[in-house]
């Protein structure tokens, strides 16, 4: 795909948006599901690259996933264990596939070859493979940190584990959507929680597929097992990571955003949490019966903000940081170097790049306000990345992102619906 220039956002910028439906709570619907008792159906389920590839995984691993119709999957429970006893698992560019996938395979029985993308191979899955190998996996090499690896699986043994929390909390997910299927139950302290509202997702999810976790804040969790999930009918909700885009467009510039059916209150989705830092900012935020609007009511304030728990939004902030009144500091982000590209580095370039002053440390990032000028922006093959710089596009006249078609990973139709947010969008319909 050619370098998508982004145009000035519409002066009369008030839109209604419906956004696909969230990866994180799709993959972790569809594991839930593969696993069940029954049969289950996932509704308004994302269709992108990752759910893609972790579609295919849980097809190489026997599992039977029929697409319905748009946003429809049916998927045959499997009782506890995957039907495969020995299978190759391209995860490809997908995090959760790995992960997630590792440890469903880890409690069946069988030989399974994990592999995935360039970009995959290059981040960490060390402490998840180390726990499954606690609880009764091999994996070869010895050793291994990252993809690609062999895994022979013998089922989970249960008993008392302690794992690292502060790389990702899809380890730690992982090992709690596979647990109860272990012949004993499951102790996991976790040592430095980050991204914890996504534990909070899985959790919440997990009890909707019939299985209940003790948990002590995000520090110990106590598994059942043997336990059962159940199938269901379960409907996915909006993607709170895309609507954070969204909703700093209308912040900066001044608009209105409504996404819908997508709430303040009950989402699942820690991400939903960025419109409190833009009401931070001094913009609007409000429920209404269609979903959650926000509306850009002048000039932004600076602000510093803690953002570990919803550290893929920083880099929306950072986007409109160079617009407020004051200096953006944001810290708690650390491990968002690991991430599919070493985001901090990645912003702090692009930003100096249209001329802005950014100072990325260990563990966050300073903003100075300034006016961006056009440039040409890299997002490093990262989707988040490509997402965040159109918002400042929205300001900064002459703006492209390379590489555009990067966000297919989570959003294929990113820049379709971000059009109807630039000036010379047509009146068309939302959906």
């Amino acid at each position: 795909m050619p370098a998508r220039p982004i145009r000035p956002a519409r002066p009369d910028l008030d839109l209604v948006v419906r956004l696909p439906g969230s990866k994180s709570v799709t993959n972790r619907a569809l594991l839930l599901a593969a696993l069940a008792h029954g049969d289950s159906l996932v509704l308004d389920a994302l269709e992108a690259e990752d759910t893609s590839a972790f579609i295919d995984g849980l097809r190489a691993l026997g599992v039977r996933v029929e697409r319905q119709a748009a946003g429809r999957l049916a998927v045959e429970g499997t009782a506890g264990r995957l039907p495969a006893e020995r299978a190759a698992v391209d995860c490809r560019d997908a995090a959760t596939a790995a992960r997630f996938l590792l440890a469903a395979a880890a409690a069946a029985h069988g030989v399974f070859e994990v592999d995935g993308s360039r970009q995959l191979r290059r981040r960490p899955m060390g402490p998840l493979l180390r726990a499954l190998e606690t609880l009764g996996a091999a994996v070869r090499p010895p050793g291994a940190e990252r993809l690609p690896v062999t895994l022979t699986a013998r089922g989970l043994s249960g008993g008392a584990l302690r794992l690292p929390g502060d790389v990702s909390s899809q380890f730690v997910s992982a090992l709690l959507m596979a647990a109860p299927l272990g012949a004993a139950p499951l102790t996991l302290d976790v040592a430095g929680a980050v991204s914890r509202p996504y534990l909070d997702m899985t959790v919440a999810m997990m009890r909707a597929f019939g299985v209940a976790v003790d948990g002590d804040g995000h520090a110990r969790y106590t598994v059942p097992a043997p336990a059962a999930y159940r199938g269901r009918e379960y409907a996915v909700e909006p993607d709170a990571s895309t609507a954070s885009y969204f909703f700093a467009a209308a912040a900066v510039t001044g608009g209105r955003v409504t996404v819908e059916g997508l709430r303040r209150d009950g989402a699942l989705q820690g991400d939903v949490r960025f419109v409190d830092v833009l009401e931070a900012m001094g913009a609007a935020v409000r429920d209404t019966p269609r979903g959650l609007e926000v509306s850009g009511t002048g000039p932004l304030n600076g602000l510093t903000v803690e953002m570990g728990d919803i550290s893929d939004t920083f880099m929306t902030l950072a986007a409109i940081a160079p617009f407020a009144l004051g200096p953006v500091t944001i810290a708690g982000i650390g491990n968002v170097r690991l991430k599919e590209s070493d985001r901090l580095a990645a912003v702090e370039e692009n930003l100096r790049a249209a001329g802005i002053h950014a100072e990325a440390g260990a563990d966050g990032l300073r903003i100075v306000p300034g006016t961006p000028h056009a440039t040409e922006i890299d997002p490093r093959g990262d989707h988040r990345l490509a997402m965040s710089f159109a918002v400042m596009g929205l300001r900064t006249p002459g703006l492209t992102i390379l590489d555009p078609g990067c966000v297919a990973k989570t959003c294929p139709g990113f820049f379709d619906l971000w059009r109807r947010l630039e000036r010379d969008a047509v009146a068309e319909a939302a959906d």
